[in-house]
């Protein structure tokens, strides 16, 4: 398959800066969204000094007294922000060998009673106390807000490999005040030996971009190409490694590419595994089956020269065909996390789990 690809390019966010050189970005831009669905951003605008600061104090958070780390466990909020213990979270109904922290921009719920409850999946974040880990805070909400900035950028970019308008994706964005982006800091513990190498199972994001912080020099994620084959994502230091989600491709009816990938475990004997991935929201009221985006005819015939991937494992957000973009993120945060589904949208728990909760979130 000519469009196959046996590893993830890596793109120069400075070539951007200059009108010379801005072209060349573009066309790497459109190959990497067409036929990869992943890519290295080099030389981008988040702050080197923000993004030290925040990898300096990952492990000092997941060291944290175990109360204090519960004292703002994910269950405790309808917005699904928070602490997850490790094997809280489920990938395709098997157990991900991670614990993480949950927490997003800022943001006031906009649901009300009676509203539809997607509406609930966007409001305040749960912080660890203060006077345990001073500065996190601000240091985690300055780093979202730059990728966030970066973010916004990188869409117009994307339009424009796309041969559209660099405005065109903007429709799918409310103001600022009422969008809200996520964030995770995750922990993947070395594999003691006795456990399934799943850090996270195979799967694909829901909304437009992720870009992922690579907090520590351990090799892990991997991706899916054309044919199948699972393809190595080492750490580049310096870069995030952003993908492409799955109602992006589902606007642009396929011509971006989300790509299957899966996290696998440190090996035995290795230290943990660190990363901050970011995810780029789109609005929860956005039903993309009823947006019409018109490209140009030699950018469409370059889906056809890519053909279709193979069928992956991945099967997560498929329901952007018939439900607006926040219900399709509150199933897919239902499905991994149950026992938040449990005790704040009882319906969608009763109707994805209707045996009560696995067997592996009562364990821990």
């Amino acid at each position: 398959m000519a469009a196959n690809f046996s590893s993830v390019p890596v793109l120069d966010f400075a070539l951007v800066s200059d009108n010379a050189t801005k072209p060349e970005f573009i066309l790497q831009l459109r190959h990497a969204l067409i036929n990869v669905g992943f890519l290295y951003l080099d030389n981008h605008t988040v702050s080197q000094k923000v993004t030290n600061d925040l990898i300096d104090y990952i492990p000092r958070l997941f060291d944290l007294p175990q109360e204090a780390k519960n004292h703002i466990l994910m269950a405790n909020s309808p917005h699904f922000l928070g602490y997850s213990r490790l094997g809280a979270e489920f990938t395709k109904g098997k157990t991900d060998y991670r614990e993480q922290f949950d927490f997003a921009t800022p943001h006031e719920t906009q649901w009300k009673p009676g509203a539809p409850e997607h509406l609930r999946l966007w409001g305040p974040s749960q912080w660890p106390d203060e006077g345990l880990i001073p500065g996190f805070k601000n240091t985690m909400e300055t780093y979202l807000q730059q990728v966030q900035a970066l973010s916004y950028q990188f869409i117009s970019l994307l339009a424009e490999a796309f041969g559209l308008p660099s405005d065109a994706l903007n429709k799918f964005y409310d103001a600022d005040k009422f969008m809200q982006h996520r964030g995770k800091v995750v922990k993947y513990p070395a594999n003691d030996g006795s456990l399934t190498d799943q850090g996270v199972g195979p799967h694909y994001d829901a909304g437009f971009l992720t870009f992922l912080l690579v907090a520590s020099p351990h090799r892990g994620l991997q991706v899916q190409n054309l044919s199948g084959q699972w393809i190595d994502v080492p750490p580049i230091p310096g870069t995030f490694v952003v993908n492409i989600g799955k109602a992006l491709e589902f606007v642009t009816r396929g011509l971006a590419r989300a790509t299957s990938h899966r996290v696998l475990s440190p090996p035995v004997g290795s230290t943990p595994r660190y990363s901050v991935p970011f995810f780029q929201n789109i609005s929860l009221n956005a039903c993309l089956a009823d947006e019409v985006l018109d490209f140009p005819p030699e950018i469409l015939q370059l889906k056809q020269l890519r053909g279709d991937p193979v069928q992956t494992d991945s099967v997560n957000f498929a329901e952007f065909d018939r439900e607006p973009s926040g219900k399709v993120n509150l199933i897919g945060r239902v499905k991994s996390h149950p026992d938040v589904a449990q005790r704040h949208y009882p319906g969608l728990f009763a109707q994805y789990f209707p045996n009560g909760l696995p067997q592996q979130v009562s364990a821990y």
